[in-house]
């Protein structure tokens, strides 16, 4: 408790706006130290699904009927492992309520449907109407958001933000305090302070309040050594070690500016933070959020695959996005793009002949329901032509096969005449059957 109670709200003039760290003007510094936390991984690591909220701020809102059959899917990817525990949804429109209403009906105990809102009592009172077990509460942290934004100081936005969550602790609703701006904000200032205050209304209360580590800029970096506020895991292992946070109520919460949306909430979890947030395809603000297919393949390496878990739904949930919402997939997105398993260098197609291991990262068709690819290209040869065959008619044709060869000659005169595109699954069907039918 003496580590605790030294760490005293700082409500400074001025704000802290880490100029050398984040000059504007300049690429954002990476600042080294010595100091670096052990890793002490969770004890138990878990999903938390943001699709609904924070994926709907970057695309046209999804229809009712959507987000009930995306939830149906999550839900059955799931499996009742409890591995993807909660999906959070907005509130403040009729639609919006309906589409909670419709997925709250359908009884499921995973994901747990939970709610989130501005530090305003009026948004309160949409979640008591709800009657949401838990809500996520914005609670901006540092001082672009504090000074720069909400044009107050932090003992004022401190008191405020205390305010709604002993609202919702009088209503037995959990809170969920979203730390936005976490990876710009005064650790020690601000952040820590904060979270002791929290952790008393916890005691207090009797009801667990939650913390969402949210790297709204994607600054976070997952080096020990890194200094604050931009390392993972120092932000991870001080809310736990000097607010006495316990690792099962943090959870982290991160973008992609700079292409760390995976490897931060695997840090988080590797230094005691139990949960991740992530969204479908990882849809969301600007660059987007953690994709929730990749946490689960991420958790999977981490602790082993698990026997509930429908690991094959992910392929679902990609053909539902591309057909039914008719979202465009980039074709090279890992477990999800049309292409994330497809060859197109002749030398990787022999290779996937003689053992597929040699080319593929793991057993897709086993795993996702998704058969390693090859797309004939001028670079495809013989050997990726064969790959392409064998796949598509379940043959085991010799590589100097007359029929093959006559189908290679046919792509080769193709890119003679400047090709530049992929050989097309309907022309390869189309000389395939010209080649080997007409016998």
């Amino acid at each position: 408790m003496t580590e605790i109670a030294k760490h005293k709200l700082q409500n400074v003039d001025e704000p802290n706006l880490y100029r050398k760290v984040f000059p504007y003007t300049e690429l954002p510094q990476v600042v080294f130290e010595d100091s670096a936390p052990p890793m002490a991984p969770a004890k138990g690591i878990w999903v938390t699904d943001t699709t609904f909220r924070d994926g709907q701020q970057a695309r046209p809102p999804y229809t009712t009927e959507q987000i009930v059959n995306l939830f149906k899917l999550v839900h059955k990817l799931d499996g009742g492992s409890g591995l993807i525990r909660q999906s959070e949804f907005f509130i403040y429109s009729d639609k919006d309520r309906h589409a909670v209403e419709q997925c709250q009906s359908l009884g499921y105990k995973f994901p747990e449907v939970t709610g989130w809102i501005r530090a305003v009592k009026y948004d309160f009172e949409l979640v008591k109407a709800m009657q949401l077990p838990e809500t996520g509460i914005l609670t901006s942290c540092s001082d672009y958001h504090i000074f720069l934004k909400l044009k107050k100081n932090r003992k004022q936005v401190l008191q405020q933000y205390l305010d709604i969550v002993r609202a919702a602790l009088e209503q037995n609703i959990r809170p969920r305090c979203h730390f936005e701006d976490i990876t710009r904000a005064d650790f020690y200032g601000f952040v820590v302070p904060f979270a002791i205050e929290l952790m008393k209304l916890r005691q207090e209360s009797g009801i667990d309040i939650k913390i969402r580590l949210c790297d709204t800029m994607g600054f976070g970096v997952p080096w020990a050594q890194a200094a604050l506020p931009r390392s993972v895991p120092k932000l991870v292992r001080g809310l736990i070690e000097e607010a006495g946070v316990p690792g099962k109520l943090l959870e982290w919460h991160g973008h992609n500016d700079f292409y760390k949306s995976v490897v931060n909430p695997e840090t988080a979890w590797l230094y005691g933070c139990a949960s991740c947030n992530a969204s479908l395809l990882g849809i969301g603000e600007r660059t987007g959020n953690t994709p929730l297919e990749a946490m689960v393949i991420q958790a999977a390496q981490l602790r082993g695959m698990h026997s509930k878990i429908k690991y094959p739904v992910i392929t679902e949930i990609a053909e539902y996005f591309r057909d039914e919402i008719g979202h465009e997939i980039p074709s090279n997105l890992p477990l999800v793009g049309r292409d994330f398993n497809t060859t197109r260098a002749g030398i990787h197609a022999d290779g996937l002949l003689k053992c597929e291991e040699i080319y593929s990262c793991f057993d897709t068709q086993n795993i996702l329901h998704r058969p390693v690819a090859v797309a004939v290209t001028d670079k495809s040869g013989a050997a990726g032509i064969k790959h392409w065959i064998d796949i598509n008619y379940g043959l085991n044709v010799p590589k100097d096969d007359a029929r093959l060869l006559a189908i290679r000659d046919r792509v080769e005169a193709e890119y003679e005449i400047d090709r530049t595109t992929a050989i097309s699954d309907s022309e390869m069907h189309e000389w395939y059957a010209e080649s080997f039918d007409r016998e």
